[in-house]
């Protein structure tokens, strides 16, 4: 299904219901956010677990206790309507939602953390192919052997996702992401899956599986489902994130957020 949306637009088709899918090359140019929602009595040690692991969760916005409109990044916006796909954490077990207004309480405080959606734009105005967005996919998605540094209860594995790169084009897909630290930035990976734990590329533990031709190299960056690993292992009673590759679509432009 195509998406022709300005990032206003998006947020209003999905809060109609109108589109569900994941958000993958929609609004190209403008930021997309993942999304983790805690208690305010764990929002400091969530905040702590951001700041001790930068590339899998960098902060974009903090809404104050029981805000619902992200006020800095896209005004007028519902962070409870405007996702295609929630999940919903309660001690440890998860379920999907289409919107999150029934279960809103007033002591929730909301994170918006940096996607890496944001720089496909970048890597496609450089002439590097996005494979999950030429196939009409979601990005693929690997929990790796990698642990994250803890905060309170928050501990878990890196997610990552995987783009294949052709090899003559690695070294200009690091220097285009690298400019946007605050969208997960440079690759923390390039080459052999094993070395991050990965037995299989074709079975992605999130989205989906995509095309890995002969002279490509699988890329790895950190993803911002990474916290979703850690609110499984902490069993809080109750937590809301984005669904995997279903992102919160700001009004920010990505090149707001570059740093050359």
């Amino acid at each position: 299904m195509e998406c022709s949306y300005t990032p206003r637009e998006l947020r209003w088709a999905i809060r109609r219901g109108d589109w569900r899918g994941p958000t993958a090359g929609c609004c190209p140019g403008h930021t997309q956010a993942n999304l983790v929602i805690v208690p305010a009595r764990y929002a400091f040690h969530f905040l702590l677990f951001c700041q001790r692991n930068p590339k899998p969760c960098p902060v974009l916005e903090v809404l104050e206790e029981g805000k619902w409109e992200p006020r800095r990044t896209a005004p007028g916006a519902d962070i409870r309507t405007d996702l295609p796909k929630y999940r919903i954490f309660r001690d440890g077990k998860v379920e999907e939602a289409q919107g999150i207004t029934e279960i809103w309480r007033d002591d929730l405080v909301t994170f918006l953390i940096g996607c890496s959606f944001t720089f496909e734009a970048a890597l496609i105005k450089a002439g590097i192919p996005v494979r999950h967005v030429e196939e009409g996919k979601n990005v693929p998605m690997y929990i790796t052997n990698i642990s994250c540094e803890p905060a309170g209860p928050f501990r878990g594995p890196l997610v990552v996702t995987m783009r294949p790169i052709p090899g003559n084009m690695v070294s200009k897909a690091i220097l285009v992401t690298s400019r946007f630290p605050a969208v997960h930035g440079a690759p923390i990976h390039v080459g052999d899956p094993l070395a991050l734990g990965i037995e299989d590329l074709n079975k992605p533990d999130f989205g989906d599986p995509v095309t890995v031709r002969e002279e490509e190299v699988p890329v790895f960056w950190a993803c911002g489902v990474t916290p979703q690993m850690a609110l499984l292992a902490s069993g809080v009673d109750l937590a809301v994130t984005h669904a995997p590759g279903h992102m919160f679509v700001t009004d920010l432009l990505d090149e707001d957020l570059a740093y050359f």
